[in-house]
């Protein structure tokens, strides 16, 4: 293959990824609020769907938990979602909105990478990376509820979503049997660090 026929099957890689780390750029995380009419919970709810910033790495924790298998995901499950409310009980103390764009450019290249290298890591490894990923990523969303004025309900409905993605994600990935259903959720990992390492790039570029 030429190195011009390379760089044309590349293209598309690139510009996806391109087009996903802008889509991941931090903005201010009330702009993801929305008023659903059904009350708090529901705000809450919707908020974590429509926050890819938390959404993603939500979903690649999910991703490498299936792909160790399912005592794997059960601890996952529960000690992310655990962990998700915590941080937010201690984000809910503070009225001033929190944004880390580095914390999420590392997290997705970090969990991506693990999920495309698909080695056999601890049950404490990764049950720590849930630990660490919902303390901080919790507190971040506490600090959105406390300032929308949500409060615990509000917290409490992006703790019912992340129990349920981190359910239906992990076991769609256990559930796969082939070989090839395995790389595929693999190359889904690669594009995933793909993306934190651009959203790296463009945090440090905006920071400098």
């Amino acid at each position: 293959m030429s190195r011009g026929s390379k760089l044309q099957s590349l293209s598309p890689v690139v510009v996806t990824a391109a087009t996903l780390s802008m889509w991941l750029l931090p903005a201010d995380a009330s702009a993801h609020l929305v008023n659903t009419g059904f009350g708090p919970f529901y705000d809450g709810l919707y908020h974590l769907l429509l926050t890819p910033e938390d959404l993603v790495p939500v979903v690649a924790l999910a991703l490498l938990a299936g792909l160790r298998g399912p005592r794997f995901g059960r601890w996952s499950l529960f000690v992310l979602t655990a962990a998700w409310l915590a941080g937010g009980l201690w984000g809910l103390r503070y009225q001033t909105e929190a944004s880390l764009p580095l914390l999420t450019a590392v997290t997705l290249l970090s969990l991506g990478a693990l999920v495309a290298a698909d080695r056999a890591l601890p049950l404490p490894v990764v049950a720590g990376l849930g630990l660490v990923l919902g303390l901080l990523h919790g507190y971040l969303n506490g600090t959105a509820m406390a300032q929308a004025g949500l409060g615990f309900t509000g917290l409490l409905g992006i703790g019912c979503a992340v129990f349920a993605i981190v359910a239906l994600v992990a076991a769609f990935v256990v559930s796969l049997k082939v070989p090839w259903a395995r790389i595929v959720v693999r190359v889904a990992g690669s594009w995933i660090a793909a993306v934190g390492m651009l959203l790296l790039g463009w945090t440090f570029r905006g920071g400098g």
